[in-house]
């Protein structure tokens, strides 16, 4: 099964060792992987400062342009997790990310970490299906 690394400079590189996402096709079905996103401004990798709302705005953008980078939109998301530092933070974030789903939204787990990367208040994965 053929797999490809997707990197874009629209996203903020990878603070570690692992790729922006990955795609895998696969009997006429391409499936992206992508990393989770918190909210670094990809011009200064800097995190972007301000409440969830803010925070979950700028993840939501680094995770268009990692879709974009493989050829999907936000439609072709099935499953996203979402990781709060603080479950108090859910009904804002959610209120933000329920932007880009309003057809069909996708699967989503929601669950609260102890500490998230930089400090971060939200950090998203994705899974994407095309084809």
């Amino acid at each position: 099964m053929p797999t490809h690394i997707i990197a874009t400079p629209d996203a903020p590189k990878a603070i570690g060792p692992y790729s922006q996402a990955v795609l895998l096709e696969r009997a006429g079905a391409r499936t992206l992987y992508c990393s989770g996103q918190i909210a670094l401004d990809p011009a200064s990798g800097e995190l972007v400062q301000g409440d969830v709302a803010v925070q979950t705005e700028r993840a939501m953008r680094n995770i268009e342009a990692v879709l974009a980078a493989a050829g999907m939109t936000f439609a072709n998301v099935v499953k996203t997790t979402v990781f709060l530092a603080d479950m108090a933070d859910f009904a804002r974030m959610n209120e933000i990310y329920g932007r880009r789903f309003t057809a069909a939204p996708p699967a989503r787990s929601t669950v609260q970490a102890a500490a998230l990367p930089r400090g971060a208040r939200v950090e998203i994965e994705v899974t994407a299906v095309a084809g």
